[in-house]
């Protein structure tokens, strides 16, 4: 059995990976997120929800208590105090793994008209502020997964392969239940891609821009 830390519990891919770890596995997750009464609890003997803010330090650091992996499902304008604070508690707490989803493009990794598409989409400091989290994760000394998911839909599919740091980005979309699946993975094998920054994209989806656009 893992203990497992959910960091923004109630986002679309904490949920699907939610489901997926009470049905396919034994490990107790810990729910941390603002307004949790948004969530529903089916496992209370193994789901504990801890009512908090990622900045609130104190509070972040003491859901760390016990936890041997930690899935930070965050973002918005301010993902790099996020990050700086997720890093202090768990360096405070002793914690060492870390998942940690980021977007794809703060690289500037992302090819030709996609990835111009890609820029003008997230413009506005969207992209920096993501790629500046990112570099705090990786200059923490945590043992760390990034995660940089294409366009992600609500397809009802698992279909995904990956790309790592310095390569160039494949495809333009994944689904949000593919992403999920390799947090699920990750978890369940947490040796798996130490250190690494996997851009995640179904195959065959190349093209300008996602399909749905």
């Amino acid at each position: 059995m893992t203990n497992v830390l959910i960091l923004g519990a109630h986002g679309q891919i904490a949920r699907l990976a939610t489901s997926q770890l009470l049905q396919a596995t034994d490990h107790h997750l810990r729910l941390f997120l603002r307004q949790p009464e948004r969530l529903t609890i089916t496992d209370q003997a193994r789901e504990e929800v801890v009512d908090g803010d990622v900045l609130d330090s104190a509070a972040l650091t003491k859901a760390m208590a016990g936890i041997d992996v930690v899935y930070a499902n965050l973002g918005n304008a301010k993902i790099e105090a996020q990050a700086k604070s997720v890093v202090a508690a768990m360096t405070k707490a002793g914690v060492k793994r870390l998942i940690w989803i980021s977007t794809l493009g703060i690289y500037d990794e992302v090819p030709g008209a996609f990835g111009q598409w890609n820029h003008q989409m997230l413009d506005g400091g969207y992209l920096e502020t993501y790629a500046a989290a990112a570099k705090v994760i990786e200059q923490s000394g945590l043992a760390y997964t990034i995660i940089r998911p294409a366009w992600l839909s609500n397809a009802d599919t698992v279909s995904y392969e990956l790309t790592q740091k310095g390569e160039p980005f494949k495809g333009t979309e994944v689904s949000r239940k593919s992403i999920a699946d390799l947090v699920v993975k990750l978890i369940n094998d947490p040796q798996q891609h130490i250190g690494e920054s996997l851009g995640v994209n179904q195959p065959g989806t190349d093209g300008d821009k996602p399909s749905f656009y």
